[in-house]
């Protein structure tokens, strides 16, 4: 039985990832923001104040998924490619 040599990604998909390697902008040290936060036990170590009747632990958990979506949006708006399409 013969090995087939490995199937070669088009030169789209080479350009695409290799561009996407090289994007070094500062902008994606915001990313870290959503990850670390969570990870702070002060945020979340009390019982008051309380929201429509839920401690504190239970509405900060729906607030660290808002500060992830707005965190990538905003991270992705500002190092998107501008005119490629």
């Amino acid at each position: 039985m013969a090995l087939s040599e490995p199937a070669t990604p088009d030169p789209e998909t080479r350009l695409t990832a290799s561009s996407r390697a090289k994007d070094k902008s500062r902008w994606n040290w915001l990313l870290f923001i959503p990850i670390l936060v969570p990870l702070i036990p002060a945020f979340f170590n009390a019982d008051s104040p309380r929201v429509f009747g839920f401690p504190r632990f239970y509405w900060l958990q729906l607030a660290y998924i808002l500060l992830g979506v707005a965190t990538t949006t905003l991270v992705y708006q500002m190092t998107k490619k501008r005119g490629d399409r």
